[in-house]
């Protein structure tokens, strides 16, 4: 009978023990930063948006995962697309809605008289001076002056840390790569281009800088420790642009991603074999 009491004991412990350890599991997947943090990128799924401090137009469509451009379009804002806190912004699930309702409104304004005083104004400008407008109005600069390449001419590897979690397209799968290392570890631009954001806005990836490569190309460096450099400043390929750190995550890392027009793409595509 002894036996069988201490048997007993012996059981009741062991189930009250395992029941204790139950919730381990999911304390641990909370205290996954980057379990976290992936729930909450690209997280903008509202037709609308209002602006908050400290946030930019390339910020914004970056979490909605959207091209800056058509952002900036169904917005009427033009470069150097300038928002400010408060403002609200359509984004691409009201796209459609408000262009139908601006193409409704548009012809209601005209009437005959404007009609008849503009035919004779074109035609007046059929002459030698109508030619010389339209030479001045020419798009002939706005390629010469646009300030990005065309292409990308080539990209690199933004830490020397090992890949600890590779690019995913599932469903709420990894955007990017992720690289171990150590706190400090520098970070280098993976290409030339212009910083548009720098800052810690954006929720899921801690002290955050976005690069703007040419009108196709952004990069996105996360998680850093430190930021050297701030919005508006260009950057060289290679050039140390932050310090890897453990921001909005729970261990020491770089979320890095590239997107194309607005969505994530592998980064291994682009990237050299190391």
């Amino acid at each position: 009978m002894k036996k069988l009491a201490f048997y007993v004991l012996v059981s009741v412990l062991l189930t009250a023990c395992s029941g204790r350890k139950s919730p381990a599991p999911i304390a641990t997947i909370d205290k996954a930063g980057g379990s976290y943090t992936k729930s909450h990128r690209n997280s903008l799924k509202s037709d609308k948006y209002q602006v908050k401090r400290g946030e930019t137009l390339y910020a914004i469509a970056w979490r909605a995962g959207i091209d800056f451009r058509h952002l900036a379009r169904i917005n009427n804002i033009s470069k150097p697309y300038e928002i400010y806190p408060g403002q609200v912004l359509l984004l691409k699930n009201t796209a459609k809605i408000s262009s139908k309702n601006t193409q409704s409104k548009q012809p209601v304004n005209l009437n005959k008289k404007s009609e008849k005083n503009n035919k004779k104004t074109v035609a007046n400008k059929k002459t030698g001076e109508y030619g010389k407008n339209q030479a001045d109005q020419k798009p002939k600069n706005i390629k010469k002056n646009d300030p990005f390449p065309s292409k990308v001419r080539r990209w690199r590897y933004p830490s020397e840390g090992k890949i600890i979690e590779a690019y995913s397209s599932k469903e709420n799968g990894n955007n990017g790569l992720d690289f171990g290392g150590r706190a400090g570890d520098p970070i280098i631009a993976a290409a030339d281009g212009k910083v548009v954001y720098a800052g810690s806005a954006l929720r899921g990836y801690g002290n955050l800088v976005i690069v703007k490569h040419n009108n196709d190309y952004l990069s996105a460096y996360a998680h850093n420790k430190v930021l050297k450099v701030k919005e508006q400043d260009w950057v060289k390929a290679g050039q140390v642009i932050a310090e890897m750190g453990n921001s909005g995550s729970e261990d020491v890392r770089l979320h890095f991603e590239i997107r194309f027009r607005g969505r994530s793409v592998n980064p291994l595509k682009y990237l050299p074999r190391r």
